[in-house]
């Protein structure tokens, strides 16, 4: 039988690794863990932590095809980060120029969410605790 522990990483690829490593870290407060170099793909790999443990695995690759970016499209809707108030998350994030949505209430657990993107569109949301 299948059991699974939890989840191990998030990959995500950017078009501008320089940039959306900048945002994850400094804007989002991600640690870099690792940096690699791989000649071979021409490509980044940045491993980032939150509070220590490996959350995200950063990737460049030579022109990667746009993402589907609908707001219903199919497959991975959405990455959804734990905060403890919403609206001072979102305090933060504008003053480093991040504009989010107006906050939601979520009708099944009635806890406050918002939705932001990251550097390449890529739907980001905040959820609170």
């Amino acid at each position: 039988m299948l059991q699974i522990k939890q989840i191990h990483h998030i990959a995500i690829i950017a078009t501008d690794y320089q940039r959306s490593k900048a945002f994850y870290c400094d804007v989002l407060g991600f640690e870099l863990l690792g940096e690699y170099y791989r000649a071979e793909r021409d490509s980044w790999k940045g491993d980032l932590g939150l509070n220590g443990v490996y959350t995200i695995e950063l990737f460049s690759f030579p022109s990667p095809p746009p993402r589907v970016s609908g707001p219903e499209a199919c497959g991975l809707r959405h990455l959804a980060f734990c905060v403890e108030d919403v609206e001072q998350s979102i305090a933060a994030l504008a003053e480093k120029g991040v504009v989010c949505e107006p906050i939601r209430i979520d009708a099944l657990t009635g806890k406050a969410c918002t939705f932001f993107p990251d550097p390449d569109g890529l739907p980001l949301e905040l959820y609170q605790a």
